[in-house]
């Protein structure tokens, strides 16, 4: 059941009421726990009467005085207390489609479920949403909700999610906007089927409904080795890139004019693709986005330039940051930078090609071990790799975090048995990078 309870905080309040591994948490003043939604609203009161189930069937009931804001401080079996909802579109770039068989089963499981919007970012779709759902979520006031909106065109949207009743997310957009909800929405752009006129409606469409809706992040589509009998797409290239990028510019030029927020950005790849710089730090106000890949190159190069000073004079070591192919350029760059400023370290960048999926996929976040161990174990290497946390598997995964995992299946310490190098996982900031130099470097003077 999601509602067991797996781990006890140290300090907390469940720990306090000998709550126990085990222990089922089963009603909230009365109210019976269904999800995490219901666990998070009923528990937002000073005064709280809990009933426990206990592993050996006795029954609790526990008064509780509480701070307002103050949890259990439990991790619960499930991390919404309840199985995902399981997406019933069958949309024409679903990237889930695009693997390949033979991988671990977890990895064909496509969610579309606002409680992992709500706890992880995750975006939906709102097509496998009752009514009901979508009460409860103007109930609990859960916001900020991350929407996947792809048109506003309702026939266009039918056509790509391939869901017959897809074409209510205007509607549904609008009922949120109105109830006070706040939503960041996501676009996946495919050459020829929604970007040009079609995309400067869903902008115009969604921008009526700011600052409820905050902003759009538009991401190109990506497309795997893996598409045979799929649905006919092409990719960006220069010059479409570049168009696409233009069109953004005069639509943010018109948003400035009428709220002061550009309200819509493109994603890093399309400047890479197009062979631009990306825009400076103030383009991104704040770069909310960054999970969408937005901004991701100008955070990176400015929080280096900052933290750059911290890099010891006095360490020593060699490493080897790997990265895929639309990054290779401002890592490589950062690696220079860093021997300049300290020659005792020896540091480069790897580029790994994407071999696995296919060579049009170049972000870091979808290599995998395979690939990783193929191509460095024929190449030298510093002593220590530093990877982005980006290639691990995060999500509806129980244990995936702990046993950190790439998309392969291949671990982190299969990895360093094979090429016999200490791995290092960072979160590719640059600030953190160079504290992990200075950390390591220290262990080789």
């Amino acid at each position: 059941m999601g509602n067991e309870i797996a781990e006890v905080m140290a300090g907390s309040l469940a720990e306090e009421l000998e709550l126990e591994p085990g222990d089922k948490l089963l009603k909230i003043n009365g109210q019976e726990v269904k999800d995490i939604l219901d666990y998070r609203f009923l528990m937002c009161d000073e005064d709280v009467v809990l009933e426990i189930e206990k592993s050996s069937g006795e029954i609790w009931e526990l008064d509780v005085e509480k701070d307002y804001d103050e949890n259990l401080g439990v991790v619960f079996k499930e991390s919404i207390m309840d199985k995902a909802s399981r997406c019933s579109n069958n949309c024409i770039f679903c990237f889930i489609d695009q693997l390949p068989k033979g991988m671990r089963e977890t990895l064909y499981f496509k969610d579309d479920d606002s409680r992992l919007s709500f706890l992880q970012g995750n975006f939906v779709t709102l097509t496998n949403m009752s009514d009901e759902d979508l009460d409860r979520i103007i109930k609990y006031r859960i916001s900020p909700i991350n929407i996947s909106v792809h048109t506003t065109n309702p026939e266009l949207r039918v056509k790509m999610l391939r869901n017959r009743f897809a074409g209510n997310i205007y509607e549904r957009l609008k009922r949120m906007a109105e109830a006070g909800i706040e939503m960041n929405c996501q676009v996946v752009l495919c050459p020829g089927i929604n970007d040009g006129e079609e995309f400067r409606r869903t902008c115009m469409d969604l921008f009526a409904l700011y600052p409820q809706v905050q902003n759009i992040a538009a991401v190109p589509i990506g497309l795997t080795k893996f598409r045979e009998g799929l649905f006919e797409l092409k990719l960006y290239d220069k010059a479409s890139a570049e168009r696409q990028i233009n069109e953004v510019d005069e639509m943010q030029k018109c948003f400035i004019d009428k709220a002061g927020a550009r309200f819509v950005r493109l994603s890093d790849e399309f400047y890479v693709t197009a062979g631009r710089d990306v825009p400076e730090a103030e383009f991104y106000e704040g770069f909310h986005q960054l999970e969408d890949g937005v901004g991701i190159i100008r955070s990176f190069r400015d929080n280096t330039e900052a933290s750059l000073e911290k890099l010891s004079r006095s360490c020593s070591g060699s490493f080897t940051l790997v990265t895929g192919e639309s990054a290779y350029r401002e890592i490589s760059a950062f690696a220079e930078k860093v021997m300049q400023i300290n020659p005792n370290i020896e540091i480069d960048a790897a580029k790994i090609v994407n071999n696995f999926f296919g060579e049009s996929i170049t972000v870091a976040g979808l290599i995998t071990g395979a690939d990783i161990v193929d191509q460095l174990s024929k190449r030298m290497t510093g002593q220590y790799l530093i990877i982005p946390d980006t290639m691990l598997r995060k999500g509806y995964e129980p244990g995936s975090d702990g046993s950190r995992v790439l998309l392969d299946d291949m671990t982190v310490g299969e990895i360093e048995e094979t090429l016999n190098r200490k791995i290092i996982v960072t979160d590719y900031t640059g600030e953190d990078i160079v504290d992990q130099i200075n950390l390591y470097g220290k262990e080789g003077i």
